[in-house]
């Protein structure tokens, strides 16, 4: 399992750590990615993903996942969000 959020594409950075006397050591930062279940109300059922905490945020500022996922680009979604995606897509234009 790759540490990429879900539905940001956030990732690993690699950096450096720099001591008072300038050494540098190599490190990786790592998201802070939580397991959530989100709800989604097209579809009417729950959805497990792993995303960081900032995307959490956003996704309850934007007014739910099929809204957040309806603004969101292609490229910085997983498969299964995309997937996803595209399923509420299907399900609001078949009801419309």
């Amino acid at each position: 399992m790759s540490r990429r959020c879900e539905l940001t594409g956030k990732a690993v950075l690699v950096g450096n750590l720099v001591s008072h006397s300038n050494r540098k050591t190599k490190t990786r930062f790592l998201p802070n990615l939580v397991n959530v279940t989100l709800i989604s109300d097209k579809l009417g059922r729950s959805v497990r993903l792993r995303i960081t905490a900032h995307a959490l945020r956003s996704v309850e500022h934007r007014g739910g996942l099929d809204s957040f996922l309806a603004k969101a680009s292609d490229d910085e979604l997983s498969l299964r969000a995309r997937r996803l995606k595209r399923e509420i897509a299907e399900k609001s234009a078949a009801a419309a």
